[in-house]
Formats: structure tokens, sequence, C-alpha cells
């Protein structure tokens, strides 16, 4: 089976977005200055269970949620809060500064559970997803997608031709993270922001590829629905790991987030 791009009926993406945002994560009620549930809390699964019998997928981290007005007027003062600077040179950067891809060796929400990071990720934001055997409830073998960058759904199947259909994103791109500040992180505070799921979205694969490296300056989803919750997460990481904005890019952000907290 190969991953297939579907186009969503507008009720199927109201009930995924609509479920997603039942279950608002922490990390945004937090920057939003709003009450969070119990850290860690687990996300209900509706996986296809395939693995062996008496044994249990490790939790995933919480779900993206949807933005609310007041979560958006409180991203707008959260922005005002990070440091305005041009980029700094990018010379040394390379992925290795950011340690081992999908390291689970992090202190963050998913972090040793004895799955990589990309799998914590599958597991989270694919539905109806089946899980291989003798893995200990950790590799995605398929599943369905809602991709926020697009809108679209996506059939995803783990194979070599097809896995890349569906990538897991730094909404932060860790090129951009080297630029406004993560070179001054220590190794150990760049693995972290590599693998936080703060940080990460399981997304469509071209247009995970077309956005690269950019900032909010160069760069928005075409879902424009997702935009808010995009930028907001931006600022949240940005605020979590001390990285600073470009003028271009505060510019950016703060013309999206307005729009949302006046609708």
């Amino acid at each position: 089976m190969s991953s297939t791009r579907l186009r969503a009926p507008r009720p199927v993406l109201r009930r995924v977005f609509l479920a997603v945002s039942a279950a608002a994560a922490p990390w945004l009620l937090a920057a939003c200055g709003l009450p969070s549930s119990s850290p860690g809390a687990g996300v209900p699964h509706t996986a296809t269970r395939v693995e062996q019998r008496g044994t249990t997928s490790p939790s995933a981290p919480q779900p993206v949620p949807s933005l609310t007005r007041a979560q958006a007027r409180a991203a707008v003062v959260a922005l005002g809060t990070l440091p305005v600077k041009g980029r700094a040179p990018k010379t040394g950067y390379t992925r290795a500064e950011f340690g081992p891809a999908w390291s689970d060796d992090v202190d963050v929400d998913g972090g040793h559970n004895g799955c990589d990071t990309r799998n914590d990720v599958l597991r989270r934001d694919l539905t109806a997803e089946a899980l291989k055997p003798g893995t200990h409830g950790c590799v995605v073998l398929s599943g369905t997608l809602a991709d926020p960058y697009t809108g679209h759904l996506i059939v995803f199947a783990r194979g070599r031709s097809s896995s890349a259909m569906v990538q897991i994103d730094h909404v932060v791109a860790l090129g951009d993270a080297w630029v406004t500040g993560a070179q001054q992180l220590t190794p150990t505070q760049r693995r972290t922001l590599a693998n936080d799921p703060l940080n990460l979205l399981a997304v469509d694969g071209p247009t995970n590829g077309a956005k690269g490296d950019a900032d909010a300056a160069s760069w928005l989803p075409p879902n424009k629905a997702f935009r808010c919750t995009y930028v907001a997460r931006q600022v949240t990481v940005k605020q979590r790991y001390h990285l600073w904005v470009t003028p271009a890019e505060q510019a950016q952000i703060a013309r999206v987030l307005t729009g949302c907290a006046a609708r």
C-alpha cells in the first residue's frame, strides 16, 4: 500500500480539529496564561493493535490544539517578550549539532519511553494507526493523518517508497533556530529542542520539503485555517528555548495573530 493524499470533506476535518481542540495541550495553555491539565496526561489511542498480547503502547505526547481567540491574544503578548535581532551567521550549522535524529534521550514528553521520537509523533498525530509486532508498541506501520499544513487526509503506510509521504516537521526549523540563538545553547539543550513534541508535527512530506528552514516571514502553511496555531506554536517554542525573532518574522507573526485575535 502506498501513501495517498485525499481531499477531506469539510465535516471530517471539522470533527478532527474539534477532537484535537478538546484535548488542549498544557504547553499552549501555559504559554497563554490559562489553566492546564496535569503534565504528561495521556491521549486515548484509536490504534488497531497488532502488537503482541500482554504489551501496551507507550503513551505519546498530546496533540496540537486549535487556537482560541483568548490564546491568540495571549500569543501576541508572548511575541512581545521575544528579543528582536537580525539573523546570526549560519556558519557551523549541521543537523548533527542537534544530536542524533529522533533521539529518545531527552527530558521532555515522550523522552526515555523506549521509542524513537518520529514514531512517538506518528502515534500522537495519526488515527487508526497499526503498530508493528515485536516493537513494544513503538513502530507505526500505517494510519491516517489529517494534515494540518494542507487540510488533506493522507493515508500513511510504512515503507521504503512511502514513509516519506508523512514527515515530522520542526515547527521552528532547526536551521532557523541555529541563526536565532540555538548555537548558544548547550548540546543537550539543542538535542532537546530537536526532539521536543512541542516543536514537532506529522505533516505532508512534499509540503514540509517546500518549507525547508524558512521562518514565518518566508513561509506559512498553505492551509490558512492552521496559520494561527502554527505561528503561536513558533512563539511558544522560541520562548521556551530563549530564541529570538527577526524584525520581518515578528511583523508576520504579529499580523497573523492579530487577525486570529480579532475573529
